[in-house]
């Protein structure tokens, strides 16, 4: 039965098909022409360039069904369903296009198609109503009545009611077409068919009966129309009293129970039908009606309600594996299930657990090899969220083959070069992902457990771990695990050979000493004693080596920390011993002496320096800042210092005086994850000092870059680390209880040095400290003014200028005291230094 408005639709869509070239047409209506080839067109590219845009193929089908480009139309939705299910809506039109355009006994063939293609993809009661109507009215056995036909409408009925015959609130439509369906053969029957009538009657009583029963809208009218039939065929006498007067008792006891159940429902009924209210809202309303279906136990209405949520969000991965979910654990039909995941993994292609259920579900229905490949394929050609969900892929396609291959249910045409091609391809998808991860060695272990015991191929076994070394050979696990399934397998001697090969090599963390060890215990269970001393022989010095090197690197952990606590104690203590008496003159008795020789050429900048060094010094708790020079703003030395973290740094040293930033980002182009790079500068001249920090965005990148120590850059072996921040901050908090020469308390926020500038100084600061006596070109802080040492030497002032207040010139001086030096003298002195 065709409504007004799409004959009329199909009247412009015939209209624009044929011949309209009207030379009365209006300019507008050309424009319109053109306009709509012109959005076709940019629809036709946009396909082009990505087949996979669904709102791209809704608009391009709206276009051709205007323009009434029939054949291109019918490609147009073809080329859609392959990708995406149709909505029901769209369905409905397809068919009734088809229908209005076509007629004839093949034409009935590709539409009746067409709606069993539809009703499978989503449930729609209006979609069923349509499909029958239109074979009641266009298929011949059916209006002829034959026996076939009324089967076939039976059958087809009775499938719609099982689809949507318990929808709360459209359910009745089916129950109302089945019925008038079969009043109309009641009709067609002779009246001397005494025994056809009453068999007749029989059956329409008995959908009457099921209606009743089933829990849906406007059942009173249903009660009614019930009533008045049966009062009509003289089995019922017509009464004013109640409803259920006269009805048989079972069937009012159907009727009450089906009642009490709509009036529970309706109110979720209410939530659910919500025109103004959100999707997230609208979605959970399903989830809580949902749960009340659970609760009550009714299977059939539970795949109904969930049949009507996924028809409303199709694309809402949570609901299908919540659907799912329900089917595998509790419906338990296997072609049910398998239908339900064919539809969930073409609305949620990207959801690799839906793929992952899909083949178990079609392997419990025992599906043959050609499906389970299919499948297989079809899912390899989605795009997944992660790495993780091909692996989960692979292994489960393994998992079945494994179980289709054992000798217990051995299949024809299956061997074990099916699962090894799978294994193959899963190296090659996800290996260059899961390099030197415990998946991967998880998967290459499972592949050589099936060589060996599946396929009984010892060689194919080694081979694939092999592989794995190959490109994971710094991994023990994967060392450990190939010399575990050689001894499983008994070949001691080959275990052995295994262990001579890799007890040298360099694994992370106490790796190199576990396999050591590991050799030992192995040839103490199942060596003979020449055997056990050649493994002695050649762990003993590389556990040496270990041992050393392990000292070695504690070593410099505690100089670095030594040098680093040493500024409050030694460099106090070396003052003391060779402090100069001018440090407790008062400060207007050394002005006085900085004016006296302001004159001379050779101090005038260091008497200047220090009557400013002197201002910096704290008076009476206060304390002149001073203003940082240029050259401290160009070398950032200012004393106020940036605050690293090094939460994912790397320390480099031994660097080339030469390198820059350039070179050593090009140094890491490799492993990559490079934010930021500071090479550390003498803060007076700005030439390297060969070290650097290297910060990376992420622990992977880190890793990475550590492995790389000792590799050459520019002609030079670099000593590459990971930077040790909780090391610096332990440092910080002692060194923020430490008093300075000058009573003044350092904090970890102000003037307490960057845990980064401590280990970039914490070799020469040892020196300095340790041996003060040796000339440095570090600086050492005294206040807030830093004094350069060694062969600068702008800042010195001779002896014989500044004197100790109340220190004539006859005073004798003590046995440590040197002469004083007069200017030329000390000219001399200083050009020599030079």
């Amino acid at each position: 039965m065709k409504d007004a408005e799409h004959l009329d639709d199909m009247n412009n869509l015939a209209e624009t098909k044929s011949d309209t070239e009207n030379p009365s047409s209006s300019d507008s209506e050309s424009s319109d022409d053109d306009a709509e080839d012109l959005q076709l067109e940019t629809l036709e590219k946009e396909l082009a360039e990505n087949p996979s845009s669904y709102d791209t193929h809704v608009q391009y089908i709206r276009t051709l069904r205007k323009l009434g480009l029939i054949e291109n139309l019918r490609e147009a939705r073809e080329s859609m369903n392959i990708l995406f299910p149709l909505s029901p809506a769209m369905w409905r039109e397809w068919a009734k296009d088809e229908a209005s355009l076509n007629t004839g006994p093949e034409a009935f063939a590709v539409i009746e198609k067409l709606y069993e293609r539809g009703v499978h993809e989503y449930l729609s009661v209006s979609l069923w109503c349509d499909y029958v109507n239109f074979v009641q009215e266009h298929d011949p056995s059916v209006r002829e009545c034959s026996s076939d036909g009324i089967k076939k409408m039976r059958d087809l009925f009775e499938r719609a009611l099982t689809a949507g015959g318990l929808h709360l609130v459209e359910g009745n439509k089916i129950w109302e077409a089945y019925r008038e369906f079969e009043l109309n053969i009641f009709h067609t029957i002779d009246d001397n068919n005494n025994e056809g009538k009453e068999k007749q009657i029989q059956c329409i009583r008995s959908i009457f009966h099921r209606q009743l029963s089933v829990p849906l809208d406007d059942l009173r009218s249903t009660l009614l129309a019930y009533k008045a039939w049966e009062v009509k065929h003289g089995n019922l006498h017509e009464s004013n009293c109640s409803d259920l007067d006269g009805i048989p008792s079972h069937v009012t006891s159907a009727y009450q129970k089906a009642m009490e159940m709509y009036n529970a429902r309706i109110p979720y009924e209410q939530q659910i039908s919500k025109q103004d209210a959100f999707d997230t809202e609208k979605l959970q309303h399903f989830t809580t009606y949902l749960k009340f279906e659970q609760s009550c136990g009714d299977p059939a209405r539970i795949q109904l309600l969930y049949e009507r949520a996924v028809a409303v969000f199709p694309i809402s991965s949570d609901l299908w594996i919540e659907y799912t979910q329900y089917l595998d654990h509790t419906l338990k039909i296997p072609n049910v299930a398998k239908c339900v995941y064919s539809r969930a993994t073409r609305n949620c292609t990207w959801i690799g657990e839906l793929w992952v259920r899909y083949l178990l579900s079609l392997e419990r229905a025992h599906a043959s090899e050609e499906e389970l490949s299919t499948v297989f394929e079809q899912s390899l050609q989605c795009s997944f969220s992660s790495i993780d969900e091909y692996l989960d892929l692979f292994l489960t396609r393994v998992d079945g083959l494994r179980r289709r291959i054992s000798p217990t249910n051995a299949e024809d045409g299956l061997d074990c070069t099916v699962f090894r091609d799978t294994f193959q391809r899963a190296k090659e998808y996800i290996s260059p992902h899961l390099k030197s991860t415990d998946d991967l060695l998880h998967l290459h272990a499972y592949w050589a457990h099936l060589e060996l015991n599946l396929a009984k191929d010892l060689v194919a076994a080694r081979g694939v771990w092999e592989s794995l070394l190959k490109t994971s050979g710094s991994m023990l696990e994967a060392w450990q695990s190939y010399i575990r399934m050689e001894i499983e397998a008994g070949h001691i001697k080959d275990a052995r050979s295994i262990y001579k090969r890799c007890y040298s090599k360099r694994f992370s963390g106490t790796g190199s000493e576990d396999i050591c060890h590991s050799w030992l215990r192995f040839e103490r269970k199942f060596g003979s004693l020449e055997d056990f001393d050649f493994a002695v022989r050649k762990v003993t010095p590389r556990l040496e080596e270990l041992r050393l090197f392990r000292a070695q690197q504690e070593s410099k952990n505690v100089s670095i920390t030594t040098a680093k606590e040493i500024p409050a104690d030694v460099v106090s203590q070396k003052r003391k011993s060779g402090r100069r008496l001018t440090d407790e003159q008062p400060q207007l008795k050394r002005q006085k002496y900085a004016a006296y020789h302001s004159e001379g050429a050779l101090v005038k900048d260091t008497t200047k320096k220090s009557t400013e060094e002197d201002d910096a010094k704290p008076i009476d708790g206060k304390t002149n800042k001073l203003e940082p020079t240029d050259e401290q703003r160009i070398n950032g030395s200012t004393s106020k210092k940036t605050k690293y973290t090094d939460q994912c740094t790397v320390f480099v040293s031994n660097l080339s005086f030469e390198a820059k930033e350039e070179h050593l980002r090009d140094f890491f182009s490799d492993v990559g994850g490079v934010t930021a790079i500071r090479i550390l500068r003498n803060k007076f001249n700005g030439k390297s000092r060969g070290l650097a920090y290297v910060d990376f965005s992420d622990e992977i990148h880190l890793v990475a870059a550590v492995s790389k120590n000792k590799k050459q850059l520019l002609g030079k072996k670099l000593n590459i680390v990971r930077s040790d921040p909780k090391q610096s901050q332990k440092q910080d908090s002692s060194r923020s209880n430490t008093i300075t020469e000058h009573g003044k308390r350092t904090t970890a926020g102000e003037d307490a040095p960057d845990e980064k500038h401590d280990i970039e100084g914490s070799v020469e600061a040892d020196k300095e400290s340790v041996a003060p006596h040796v000339p440095s070109s570090h600086s050492h802080r005294r206040g807030e003014t830093v004094y350069p040492r060694g062969k600068s030497t702008s800042t010195m002032v001779p002896r014989a200028v500044v004197r100790p207040l109340g220190w004539g010139k006859n005073e004798p001086r003590s046995e440590g005291d040197e002469k004083p030096k007069s200017n030329d003298e000390f000219r001399e002195m200083f050009l020599k230094t030079e």
